[in-house]
Parts: structure tokens; sequence; C-alpha cells
């Protein structure tokens, strides 16, 4: 009887789990969802402390007290943390999950039974989970690195794709050892253990730029596959579907997020994107042109149509809730106010559509690539706040640049482009834009921030 009641509870927080991804999949439900979704952990946590493993331990102090402190420091964490910090808090978490599989991989070892068959469903399930814990935590360690500027972007091994090759050759054998053991040999375990930290430290180091999202999105299916291996250490249902749900939803968004920026799936496992150093350059003596604020009020105010394309600078400005604000005063003369959002804009996917749905901008006014530019030809002023990459004509044009071939937001298509930008740095490639240089391209050189709140005040009286 007891362990129906378990397995029911286990069923509706499984249920719980799913009602609550789909809530995630629009910002207007995202956030019931989220609660929904966290309802289902909760649930399932009780369920498993009220039904303890037979014949373990169950130390229920440890649990308590891991519970307490894990909790309160998520919680301060999330509540402190600015949205601008949210991919390294994301690639940090991502970490610790997949720490919590590497963990659970290598104790289960030496918890193994003597004599156990080597070629068995228990070892296969200790070295999945050490497996892939272990590259989920040192690559989201190096992520966070460079996520925070404590790792430069440009770090990077020699031929690093060959080491990665290698590596995973050398995890592939040494699973293959323990398997076919006729005993446990720890020293096997250790150095699979140290290869596999190996790979997700040289996987994740020469990546950056633009791709860093497809990164961070792979990392976390990579976590929730692991999750799913500890699941199955412990034979515990939710862990196992929650972790193939985290996983799977993972691996779609990479794939997503792969073919939107041009690059495939296994070129991201050999940690082979983004590793060209070559740059667009900028051409002769080419000159930029500045706009006063003033003269680009009037412009806005009189416009059909304005499209902005926010990207990070936007987020660390804090500036989302100020354009929020210039869209309402510019509707209500009439014009028709938008954003366009990049797959990949910002530094985690879907940062650009959280920051805005933080500032209480409509879902409807969010347009996709595709949308926005077939939008873009019928377009009086485009607004690039902060974003560098993703406007970046090289990436059409120039095979040398790191990030030939990503499709980007083709902004130049309008008659009026504005870029707002604090200088003239390179973007988060480390590449020149050659849209700065266009005929129909103008520079407003400050904090996006206050740019924005003086339009505003322009706009207001214009």
């Amino acid at each position: 009887m007891e362990t129906t009641i378990s397995q029911l509870l286990y069923l509706i927080s499984l249920v719980l789990f799913i009602v609550g991804l789909k809530g995630l999949s629009h910002p207007e439900t995202a956030r019931r969802g989220n609660l929904i979704a966290a309802s289902g952990m909760i649930l399932g946590i009780i369920v498993a402390l009220f039904q303890p493993m037979q014949d373990a331990s169950n130390n229920y102090l440890w649990i308590l007290g891991g519970v307490i402190v894990g909790s309160a420091i998520g919680l301060t964490a999330a509540k402190k943390v600015q949205m601008t910090k949210m991919p390294e808090m994301v690639s940090l978490f991502n970490g610790l999950g997949g720490a919590c599989a590497m963990f659970i991989g290598f104790v289960e070892f030496y918890n193994l039974p003597a004599q156990t068959e080597m070629m068995s469903g228990s070892v296969f399930t200790n070295i999945f989970a050490l497996v892939i814990g272990s590259i989920s935590f040192s690559g989201s360690l190096i992520a966070y690195g460079k996520l925070n500027g404590s790792l430069r972007d440009s770090l990077k091994l020699p031929a690093p794709q060959v080491i990665n090759v290698l590596n995973l050759i050398g995890i592939f054998v040494i699973c293959g050892l323990i398997l076919s053991g006729s005993e446990l040999d720890m020293n096997l375990v250790i150095a699979l253990f140290a290869l596999s930290l190996t790979y997700g430290v040289v996987f994740v180091t020469p990546i950056g730029g633009g791709d860093m999202p497809v990164v961070i999105s792979l990392l976390n299916s990579i976590t929730g596959i692991g999750a799913m291996g500890a699941g199955l250490i412990y034979s515990n249902n939710v862990m196992i579907i929650g972790g193939i749900l985290v996983g799977a939803s993972g691996v779609i968004l990479t794939v997503m997020m792969c073919k939107a920026m041009n690059r495939t799936l296994f070129n991201v496992i050999i940690g082979g994107i983004s590793s060209s150093s070559s740059s667009a350059a900028a051409e002769g003596d080419q000159v930029i042109k500045e706009v006063q604020v003033s003269d680009l009020a009037i412009q806005l105010k009189y416009a059909s149509k304005v499209i902005v394309v926010p990207g990070y600078g936007l987020a660390v400005a804090q500036a989302q809730h100020t354009i929020h604000e210039l869209e309402v005063l510019l509707e209500e003369e009439g014009v028709d106010f938008k954003f366009a959002i990049h797959p990949v804009a910002g530094r985690m996917p879907g940062h650009m559509n959280v920051l805005l749905a933080e500032a209480d901008v409509s879902y409807d006014k969010l347009l996709e690539l595709d949308q926005a530019n077939s939008e873009f030809p019928t377009t009086d002023v485009v607004l690039v706040i902060g974003a560098n990459d993703v406007v970046n004509p090289a990436a059409k044009t120039d095979t040398s640049s790191p990030i030939y071939g990503m499709p980007i937001l083709d902004v130049e298509l309008a008659k009026q482009v504005v870029v707002m930008k604090r200088g003239m740095s390179k973007g988060y490639a480390g590449i020149e834009n050659p849209l700065f240089f266009n005929d129909n391209t103008k520079m407003l050189f400050g904090d996006a921030k206050q740019s924005i709140a003086k339009l505003k005040e322009e706009v207001q009286n214009a």
C-alpha cells in the first residue's frame, strides 16, 4: 500500500514537471510554469525522503542539512543576481548539477558489493553518471569563468580538436577496460574521472564570442543527462524522467541554436566552433558618422516603423525599462515599435526575451530573426542597442571571420540604422563590424540607459 501511494505521488510529480515545462514555453505562462515544476520537484523530494531505500543508512540529518544549506544559497543567489549575471549563475548551477552526478557516480563505485560482475547495468550506470557529470562540471566552470571575465575569451589550448578526439578515444577505451575486467580497478576509475574532467575543460576553452549561448545550452542538456544517470543508479523514476526532460529539451534547444548559428552539433561536441582567430578588418580610412540625440528624437517621432535590436549592452546598462517607456511614448505618437531578437542575443538562450519581459514588453512585439529580416526593408529607423555580432554583415561575406555563416539580423536594409555603444570597442567575438561604416549607419555613443532617457525627453519636447 505504501509503495502504491509513493508511486502515485511520483506520477503526480512527473505530471507537474511536464505541465511546468509546457508553461515555460511562453513568457505569459513562464512564471506559473516555473512554480508548477518547482512544486513537482518538492513533491518528489518529500516522497523520496518518506520512502527511503532498502538496506541503506538513509542519513536524514545529512540530507536535511544539505537541503537547508542548498536552499539558502539558491534563494539568496536568485534574489540578488542581476539580469546581466544570469548566464554566469546558470553556468554555475549547471556545474553544481554535474558535480552532483559526478560524485554519485564516483562514490557508488566504492559501494559496489564484492564480486560484482563488471559487465553489468550497475557498473555501466556508475560510469555514465561519472563521465557525464564530470564533463558538465568542469565545462560549466570554464564557461562561468569566461562569462564573468576571470578567464580570457581568447584562452585556448593548441589543437583543441585533436586533444578532444584523443580524449574521447581514451574515455571509451577506459570504459571498455572497466567493463571487461574481472574485478573493479579503481585506478582505471580515477583515470576515467581525470580524462572526463579534462574533456570538459578542453571542450569549452576554445569557445567564445557569439557561440557561448550554444555551449551553455549544451552543458545544460548534459547536466540533465547526468541527473538521469544518477537516477538510474538509485532506480528513482523521478530523477530519470526529470533528467530526460531536461536533457532532451536542452538537446532540442542546442540543435535549434546550432541551426541559428549555422554550426553542426558534432562541431560543438569536439570543441571546434569559433576556433578561428581571424577577423574582419576595416578597409581603408573609413569614417563613422555620429548622430545627436535631438536629431534622432525627431527621426523617431516622425517615423512610421522603428525596430530595436537589443544586445548584452542593453542588459549591462539595465535599460530595458527605459526602452519600454520610449516604446510607449512613440506608440502614442502612432509609431509601429517592435523588437528584433536574434536566437543567440545576449549570453544565454532566451536572455533578451526574459530581460524585456521583466520590463513588461508585450511578447507580440518580439520578432524572431526571419520575421525581423522581412520587416527591415520597410523600417524607417533601427536602433541597435549594445548588440554587435548579431548584426555584423561580415557573417555573410567574410569567409575568414569566426562568425562566418551565422545568420544575422539584416539591419543594414533599413532606411536608417543607429548603433548605441559606449565606444568603438569590438563585440564579444572580438571582430570589427563593417556595419558601423555604412552610409545609412550613425553612432550614438554613451551609456544606453542615459541615451534612451535623453531620447525620451527630446521626443516629448519635439
